[in-house]
């Protein structure tokens, strides 16, 4: 994750919730990370040190977590792919619960082609 320009699949799952978290919140912390996550603060401080080594985040005195333009670009990114795949999912008949869980592993993997050219597809319907 050291490429300024590249991060993992996990790394993008920390920042989407980071900027999930800051729109419910205002400031979010690893505690409230690891709680939205379900995972244990020690994986969210080697996630968010790794994260702030890249260039995606950085953190205050308070230890409050704040993403930077580009860590702000990737997350809204995915989670505007999160959105999406998982409304059209449900719209299609998907139980939501799965739409959820597969838009999840979709957002990572799909390009940026078929991601617009699904959009697109979708507003001409």
């Amino acid at each position: 994750m050291n490429n300024k320009q590249h991060t993992t699949t996990a790394g993008e799952d920390y920042l989407e919730s980071v900027l999930i978290l800051q729109k419910k919140l205002g400031m979010v912390r690893s505690v409230d990370v690891a709680r939205y996550m379900e995972v244990s603060k020690p994986s969210v401080c080697y996630a968010v040190g790794t994260l702030r080594e890249g260039g995606f985040l950085t953190t205050d005195e308070n230890h409050y977590i704040h993403l930077t333009d580009l860590g702000r670009d990737v997350a809204e990114k995915i989670y505007e792919r999160h959105c999406f795949l998982t409304k059209h999912l449900i719209s299609i008949g998907v139980d939501p619960e799965t739409a959820e869980a597969d838009a999840c592993r979709i957002e990572h993997d799909i390009s940026a082609e078929t991601y617009e050219r699904l959009k697109e597809l979708v507003t001409k319907e």
